[in-house]
């Protein structure tokens, strides 16, 4: 095999690759823009009881739930979701330095008890998606407690 065949192969292996990058940066924002589509939604990353690492996402307000999608990702259905009635914000902080390089230093890092069993979640977000989460929670509409809370 020449020099020249290897310089061919090496060439299309690049557009190859190229390629596939390409079609998942667009699949990654067809599904955002999807998500986005119904409304409310906001960048925030979350972090489940016990886990020490956060997760990059967005948060889709919904009339009974909070969705939360991975930032990276094909799959349209949520990573997560959490029943409105059963989201009961229990602390407010500021991330520390090390969790400042991932979520950025104008994050709000709030601590959420999902319903009477207790889990814990905690969403980090921007003052200004903290308003609107915040804002979101108290217009709840008045009935029944979901089945979570």
């Amino acid at each position: 095999m020449g020099g020249g065949a290897l310089a061919v192969d090496a060439g299309w292996l690049l557009a190859v690759v190229l390629l596939v990058a390409v079609v998942f940066a667009v699949g990654i924002a067809v599904r955002r823009t999807l998500i986005e589509r119904g409304g409310g939604t906001v960048e925030c990353a979350l972090r489940l009881a016990g886990d020490q690492r956060w997760r990059l996402g967005l948060a889709a307000y919904r009339p009974d739930e909070l969705r939360w999608y991975p930032v990276f990702g094909f799959w349209p259905r949520p990573g997560e979701a959490f029943a409105r009635h059963s989201l009961i914000v229990v602390s407010r902080r500021r991330p520390d330095p090390v969790e400042a390089t991932s979520l950025g230093s104008g994050s709000v890092v709030v601590g959420c008890a999902i319903g009477q069993a207790g889990q814990r979640i905690e969403l980090a977000l921007s003052e200004g998606a903290l308003t609107g989460f915040l804002a979101w929670l108290e217009a709840a509409p008045p009935g029944p407690v979901s089945e979570f809370g």
